[in-house]
């Protein structure tokens, strides 16, 4: 029996409970969490926005230790660090036939798998894969990697979501260039991590928009040289800080309508607008045939930072090790699994950074 944060339906508040975890059976590794973050993906899980079988165990940024694997797993053993990954590409889908592994077509497929069991004996399934909010988990083995050498494990935690998406934003969707004008809208965990990432490249000026002043320290702390409070002038004023041309580039991290339009109205003419929030179907963004020609900007969404998290950590880590990229000023609390739900709060609030929960 181990502890975790079950969401029993979707709308429910969640519980925190005794599950039954089973051993790892062929294929599978079971993992004793030491951190795991409370992203916004979370939240989307909770509320439908993002659609996953219920009840399930929720989480999907974490890093452990092995304490034991099933039959056939050879890549790590009990005692490795390691971190989730809740996408893992399956290497035979038309995108990863392609090198395209954060568009695998069957990386979300074990979230409908049981994972665990309620003490009632209702089956629980592991939300995105890897269920994190939790003292241990048991999941597929290609859902962990090692940890690299130098990344402290809690540190490690937030490479599996926040850290990945933020970076592979800038270095993989945008592809920014030393020089280039960055705008990143929402200064949450990944809001932080792009901005980290901003500077990393050599991006200036880098920008940070949110609704909430209290924010400026942490965005400026993470590499932004200007920050604006979200306002209905909001494009204006990124043109004012561009030479009057817009940003070139133009991360949204909220997942609105409204900053998404926003990012595109501040991005130059032929620049890039990259969307990695995830909105509802409900946030419908509207454009008119003359400007899409007229402005020539593109458009693009963001899947996990179109990151291969097996080639992108090494690399990660590098930046770590070197004193580039700082992963703990992303947190601006640390938690227990009772203090999950205060963290979609104050997610919801626009309050603070990265919540981790350190087990």
């Amino acid at each position: 029996m181990v502890r975790a944060a079950v969401l029993p339906a979707v709308g429910a508040p969640l519980e925190i409970a005794e599950i039954s975890l089973p051993e790892p059976g062929p294929g599978q590794v079971r993992v004793r969490l030491a951190a795991a973050g409370v992203c916004h993906s979370d939240l989307s899980l909770s509320n439908g926005t993002m659609r996953v079988p219920v009840p399930a165990v929720l989480g999907h940024e974490g890093a452990g230790t092995v304490v034991s694997v099933g039959d056939g797993v050879t890549h790590v053993a009990p005692g490795d660090k390691v971190v989730l990954n809740w996408a893992p590409s399956c290497g035979s889908c038309h995108a990863c036939g392609i090198g395209e592994v954060w568009l695998c077509a069957d990386a979300l497929t074990g979230a409908g798998r049981v994972h665990a069991a309620a003490a009632d004996g209702t089956d629980l399934h592991p939300g995105l894969n890897v269920a994190a909010f939790a003292d241990e988990t048991v999941v597929a083995a290609n859902c962990v990697l090692p940890v690299p050498d130098g990344v402290p494990l809690t540190d490690a935690a937030l490479l599996g979501c926040a850290v990945l998406t933020g970076y592979g934003a800038v270095h993989n969707a945008a592809r920014v260039r030393e020089g280039e004008s960055v705008v990143v809208f929402g200064a949450g965990g990944v809001g932080l991590a792009t901005l980290q990432s901003a500077r990393i490249a050599g991006a200036g000026p880098v920008i940070a928009v949110d609704v909430s002043p209290e924010k400026e320290e942490l965005a400026r702390r993470a590499g932004a040289t200007e920050y604006v409070v979200a306002s209905d002038t909001t494009a204006r004023e990124i043109r004012a800080l561009t030479g009057k041309r817009g940003a070139d580039v133009a991360v949204e991290c909220v997942g609105r309508a409204a900053t998404i339009r926003a990012a595109w109205d501040s991005t130059r003419r032929g620049g890039r607008t990259v969307v990695v929030g995830i909105g509802g179907k409900d946030q419908q963004v509207t454009f008119h045939a003359l400007e899409l020609f007229h402005w020539g900007r593109t458009l693009s969404g963001c899947v996990y930072g179109n990151s291969d998290p097996a080639a992108d950590l090494p690399v990660l880590a590098d930046h770590i090790r070197a004193g580039r990229l700082d992963v703990s000023a992303l947190v601006t609390e640390r938690i227990a699994l009772e203090g999950i739900p205060a963290a979609f709060e104050n997610m919801l609030a626009g309050k603070g950074g990265r919540a981790l929960v350190v087990f």
